[in-house]
């Protein structure tokens, strides 16, 4: 048995176990193997968010407990969960045939009924970010009635457009900096569509010139994300084996995502929260999806200092646009 590790409870100010709060991990057997899921919250009388991490395969829970989870666990019952092939779910023996996105939705569904039976909840809140944000498109417009919202960041639309323009301003920085090595080797590899190794170029070059972040390195989050509670050292090479499993096995069909024909319309409320520099995810092709997807409600919101990941680069803005915006949605569904 994989061990899952512990939590902090939440406690009263007389040191006693918080009343309706919940602080749980465990390993869940969703589409026939186990996989870690984490359940956190003030009380559970309160809505529920499941968070969707990006990759394919980058486990991104602890980096959502160390910049959000101080606020947002008060507000929302929140779930982190590693997919299959991913951080704690990660194992040798995962099929490599089971890394398909039907499966991936299948895995989710299986999920929100669990916690949905778990807290006595009609509906949650799914938070999708870049890869995570197709796989909530998919499900939210596969099962509206399960989903009170949807929140996408690094929101993907249609990815091979997001692709090419990603590759051209990576060229073109290139080109202002006179990087003969990455003019070398960018145009080796030429436009795309890419293979799951030749992606990893073009994002080696993209993560050295402009990162995923603005004004801050991915491995000083990383280094201060390891500070939560659940991180462990023992945890660190199955990240990076996970991150490279599921691009390997998932990136051919993920690449090949366009949502603006896949999903042109959700049944629930929508809401997108985009980073104005986001070179990853290219902003204007997130922006145009919103602007075609057919929704009762959706609004957009700009973070105008941040690029791939406004979750922790502007976390404080991110969490009050959460509360302020997508709780009384939530809220009203239950």
């Amino acid at each position: 048995m994989k061990d899952p590790g512990k939590t902090p409870a939440f406690k009263a100010a007389d040191g006693s176990m918080l009343a309706d709060s919940i602080a749980e991990t465990a390993y869940l057997k969703l589409g026939g193997i186990e996989q870690w899921v984490m359940i956190r919250g003030a009380s559970v009388a309160n809505p529920v968010l499941i968070l969707l991490h990006g990759g394919p395969g980058m486990s991104e829970t602890t980096f959502f407990r160390y910049f959000n989870a101080s606020v947002l666990e008060k507000t929302f019952t929140v779930v982190y969960w590693d997919q299959r092939g991913a951080g704690r779910s990660f194992s040798k023996d995962t099929p490599e045939a089971s890394m398909t996105i039907e499966r991936f939705i299948v895995d989710l569904d299986e999920l929100v009924d669990a916690v949905r039976g778990k807290l006595d909840k009609k509906k949650v809140v799914i938070l999708g970010h870049s890869w995570g944000s197709a796989l909530g498109t998919l499900y939210a417009a596969r099962h509206p009635d399960k989903v009170s919202a949807y929140v996408g960041t690094g929101q993907t639309g249609d990815l091979q457009a997001s692709e090419r323009l990603s590759y051209a301003f990576v060229l073109a920085e290139a080109e202002r900096r006179n990087n003969r090595r990455a003019l070398k080797q960018l145009h080796a590899i030429g436009e795309p569509p890419y293979t799951s190794k030749t992606i990893g170029i073009q994002r080696r070059w993209l993560m050295r010139f402009v990162g995923l972040m603005r004004g801050k390195s991915f491995w000083q989050v990383l280094r201060a994300a390891r500070s939560t509670p659940e991180s462990s050292l023992r945890q660190i090479p199955n990240l990076f084996r996970g991150a490279m499993f599921s691009l390997r096995t998932l990136w051919s069909e993920v690449s090949r995502l366009n949502l603006e024909t896949a999903v042109p319309e959700l049944k629930v409320p929508v809401f997108f929260f985009i980073g104005r520099h986001d070179h990853q995810v290219v902003a204007d092709t997130s922006a145009a999806y919103f602007e075609k997807l057919i929704a009762p409600s959706k609004k957009l919101v700009w973070f105008e200092d941040s690029a791939h990941m406004p979750p922790f680069e502007e976390a404080e803005k991110f969490n009050a646009k959460l509360i302020e915006l997508v709780a009384p949605v939530a809220r009203a569904a239950d």
